[in-house]
């Protein structure tokens, strides 16, 4: 056998095309391998074949005989391409993607033909985003070029991956229901032969009786148990054996046996076993895989928060480019409540921007003259202009961005337990009843019928079902557990990944505590009318102005001339009196004596002044949840490490961190710098926690091996995390710890179980103590043994 110079796929030497080229042999298994492979040598792609290591890819297609003009039609273009300053954008799903090597091939084999821009492919969901000029190359002239190197493209319309979706969901119902009727009616059957094999019946009603079981039994193993197959098929291909060869070696060697049981009349059938085995595991697959989210949808979220468009000005003129166009230097206009884009330094005298997107301080900065501000952030106030001092491809949000691309693409899921042991569990089994087989055939029976009758009962006594179980039926019920408590895992093995974790970093604001600044002091310095600050404050849109009236209660008052000042305060006239309220340095520019304030620490204020006189001072914080103490004790029982990460100001994040017992806490962090420390703790070997529910938690997130969000998170942070917190309380995500910790050790104490059965009752199948029906009433309890384990975990 022969592999193929460029799909590596093993054919017989004579059935390939063998090529000298510079004295090195190559195989080709047809025409367009060999044309790949030299279309890539020309071009200087060859170093493609390193990036696929020992991976097989698909051969490449013949092109379509139907012609591609359909993707230049104007119809197409009005549904599927957006046109920016003369330049085309496209997004393609990209089909027979294998690895990161077809990625690296397609974008390569793309950016590298004249009119084509920019190319870069998700490789999460295949997404390739496609930017040309289409007076230069044409879109059906794109698709043919990916054809051209074995792939195949297609518009990406949302609608249409809808309709796979659902469509794919509805295929996993089906397969499900029929496997779920076949079974309950198979075990009415199995009810009564079991009840004939001890009260007598007859040969005839046995018959029927097999018959009807196996026309049950067969579309549950072929046709739900098919998902069974396929992955025993790729795991025997790439040398290992998992679940998926465990769950078919049973189901297939024990129905093959049923039949030969049925037709030669000798020894019981065992359908029934079929049935139950290839169900209970697909209903625990399919939980498993309808939970899984799709992390494409993340990043084409996160990307939506870029501007495709800024304001460029050159002299006199202001003019409309893309980010990509824009060069280090360019002066850029930003209007109130536009994004960033790109970094630059301030030039304008000051800026108010929210930074919440970056490093999650709840409050508007204020940045002056010759300040970097980054991308992401977002102007709350007037315009301003900045010089860019980086180009978009370095910006600190596109950095964000293609970070989260490479680490999604690349998490670690942790193998369970049971697969480890599967790896063995299978090739030991069957030698085994090899071995019993040719033992009583040789030297012991010499009868053919009664040994392979022993060799089965090793077979099926040992049969992978309680091990197949131990894991998936104790991750349902935890996973349902979690839900009744508010939390969404997205995927079961998030559970057992929860409880071996060692560190546990926790983002401040909007997690431990509530997000939002909350009056906890009123020092009144004169009587003043409480309705009319309240009128007062609402005119005003800012955090800290709502917290107050939100602290006041009702409004009563007229408010005239109302004026706001950026991060200073607020003035107006109601009548006769003049109304100011605001910082410190804001009513200390009105002349207004503040000295009567004692020193307010690390608290927000706001004084507000009536006709020139101090009247009061409010003292705001953003306070702590009601159930973070509690929360971070449980952390610290568990023997867990806890850390603080924070992008707020030393002072506050001091306070914080003193008030909810956590000892170590980080400040002033960028998102790259909370990503840095899960990577720090991921060399030392620890699994690391981190609850975030920001933009900015979304990369360290990404990068941790669970990372879970507060309810009331943003959607990046929801869609990069692992484990959502519905009800956003801390409470909740304490629960989540729990379920976790009792979950895998129920999984742990399955596994054993299943490993004790097995290790006490073979040996007693070995020496033909047990025939096949009580070894598959054996092989029954012991699943319901571990079921019934499983259900603990809702006490």
């Amino acid at each position: 056998m022969k592999n193929c110079s460029h799909c590596h796929l093993q054919y017989p030497e004579s059935a390939l095309k063998k090529y000298i080229d510079n004295g090195k042999e190559l195989y080709f298994c047809c025409n367009g391998c060999e044309g790949v492979y030299f279309l890539l040598k020309e071009s200087g792609l060859d170093g493609f074949y390193d990036k696929l290591g020992d991976n097989a890819i698909s051969p490449p297609m013949s092109i379509r005989n139907h012609s591609l003009d359909s993707f230049d039609t104007l119809a197409f273009a009005e549904k599927y391409i957006s046109t920016k300053d003369g330049l085309c954008e496209v997004c393609l799903i990209l089909e027979n993607i294998h690895c990161a090597a077809c990625i690296w091939l397609n974008e390569k084999i793309l950016n590298a033909q004249e009119g084509i821009y920019e190319v870069s492919i998700n490789y999460t969901n295949n997404k390739a985003r496609i930017v040309f000029d289409c007076s230069v190359i044409k879109l059906s002239r794109i698709i043919e070029l990916i054809q051209s190197i074995g792939y195949d493209a297609y518009a990406y319309d949302p609608y249409i991956q809808e309709i796979k979706s659902k469509k794919e969901r509805k295929n996993y119902y089906i397969s499900m229901v029929i496997a779920i009727f076949c079974t309950m009616n198979i075990m009415w059957i199995a009810v009564a032969q079991y009840s004939g094999y001890f009260l007598g019946m007859g040969r005839d009603m046995k018959d029927v009786l097999n018959f009807v079981s196996f026309v049950l039994a067969t579309p549950v193993l072929f046709y739900t148990g098919r998902v069974f197959f396929k992955g025993a098929y790729f795991g025997i291909k790439n040398g290992t054996f998992g679940m998926d060869m465990l769950v078919c070696v049973g189901a297939t060697l024990t129905y093959i046996y049923s039949i030969y049981a049925s037709l030669s009349k000798v020894g019981e059938s065992y359908f029934e076993s079929v049935a139950m085995i290839i169900t209970i595991v697909f209903v625990g697959k399919f939980l498993e895989v309808k939970s899984k989210k799709n992390a494409g949808d993340a990043l084409d979220k996160l990307n939506s928060t870029i501007p495709s468009n800024v304001i460029v000005l050159e002299g006199e003129n202001r003019i409309c480019k893309t980010p990509q166009e824009v060069k280090v230097g360019d002066r850029i206009e930003i209007l109130p409540g536009e994004s960033l884009a790109l970094d630059g330094i301030l030039e304008s005298k000051e800026a108010l921007l929210d930074t919440k997107a970056i490093n999650g301080e709840s409050l508007p900065s204020v940045f002056l003259q010759g300040k970097e501000i980054f991308s992401g952030y977002v102007n709350t106030n007037k315009s301003f202009i900045y010089k860019v001092c980086r180009p978009f491809a370095d910006s600190l949000m596109t950095r964000l961005i293609r970070l989260m691309e490479e680490c999604i693409a690349h998490k670690p899921r942790i193998q369970n337990l049971a697969n480890s042991l599967s790896q063995y569990f299978s090739k030991i089994v069957l030698g085994i009843a090899m071995a019993t087989f040719l033992g009583w055939y040789y030297w012991i029976d010499g009868t053919f019928e009664h040994s392979l009758m022993i060799a089965i009962s090793v077979i099926v006594i040992s049969c992978p079902c309680a091990l197949a179980l131990a894991t998936p039926i104790a991750t349902i019920v935890g996973i349902t557990e979690a839900y009744k408590k508010s939390l969404i895992f997205k995927e079961a093995s998030f559970l057992e990944t929860m409880a071996k974790a060692d560190v546990v970093l926790l983002d401040k604001t909007g997690t431990i505590t509530s997000g939002k600044p909350e009056v906890i002091e009123m020092q009144k310095f004169e009587e003043f009318d409480k309705g009319l600050l309240c009128s007062f404050v609402s005119a005003s849109s800012h955090p800290i102005s709502q917290s107050v009236k939100k602290f006041l209660g009702e409004a009563k008052g007229v408010i005239n001339d109302f004026a706001q000042i950026s991060s200073m305060g607020i003035e107006a006239t109601s009548g006769s009196k003049r109304l100011l309220g605001g910082n410190l340095e804001y009513l200390k520019m009105h002349n207004v004596d503040v000295s009567a304030i004692d020193k307010v620490g690390e608290d927000m204020i706001f004084a507000y002044s009536v006709d020139g006189k101090l009247s009061a001072l409010f003292l705001l914080r953003d306070t702590l949840k009601k159930d973070t103490k509690q929360f971070i004790n449980k952390l610290k029982n568990k023997g867990l490490e806890i850390r603080l990460l924070s992008g707020d100001r030393t002072e506050v994040v001091t306070c914080i961190a003193k008030e909810a017992g956590i000892s170590n806490f980080d400040h002033s962090l960028m998102p790259e710098d909370k990503a840095k420390i899960v990577d720090q703790y991921h060399h030392q070997g620890k699994v690391v926690i981190m609850v975030g529910d920001g933009i900015n938690d979304a990369l360290a997130l990404s990068k941790s091996d669970i990372g879970i969000s507060m309810g009331s998170g943003s959607d990046i942070a929801l869609a990069s995390s692992d484990v959502v917190v519905l009800d956003d309380t801390l409470t909740s995500l304490g629960s989540a710890f729990d379920i976790a910790t009792l979950t895998y050790k129920t999984i742990k104490q399955n596994i054993f179980l299943s490993v004790i059965y097995n290790l006490l009752m073979i040996p007693l199948a070995v020496l033909g103590f047990i025939i096949p029906l009580f070894a598959a009433l054996s092989m029954s309890l012991s699943s319901l043994l571990v079921v019934g384990n499983s259900f603990r975990i809702r006490k």
